[in-house]
């Protein structure tokens, strides 16, 4: 924690580079890596042009949860 006091310090050493890595590891080798979790999701599509598609799908379905929250 002393070294990334911060949310910034965080993305910036940590969480950044990390998730570079992963996008050239992934497209180097042509993956579609897609990773989901409780609180965060992570897509790499292989394709720069999907990028805005992909961002309006998942903000959409976001908005849509936000909404109307399932309670079962």
């Amino acid at each position: 924690m002393e070294d990334c006091p911060t949310a910034e310090a965080l993305n910036d050493r940590v969480i950044l580079p990390f998730v570079q890595a992963l996008e050239a590891v992934c497209g180097a080798r042509g993956y579609v890596l897609n990773i989901y979790g409780e609180q965060s999701n992570l897509v790499f599509t292989g394709d720069p042009d999907a990028a805005a598609d992909i961002y309006a799908l998942v903000d959409s379905y976001l908005d849509a949860q936000a909404e109307s929250p399932d309670d079962t």
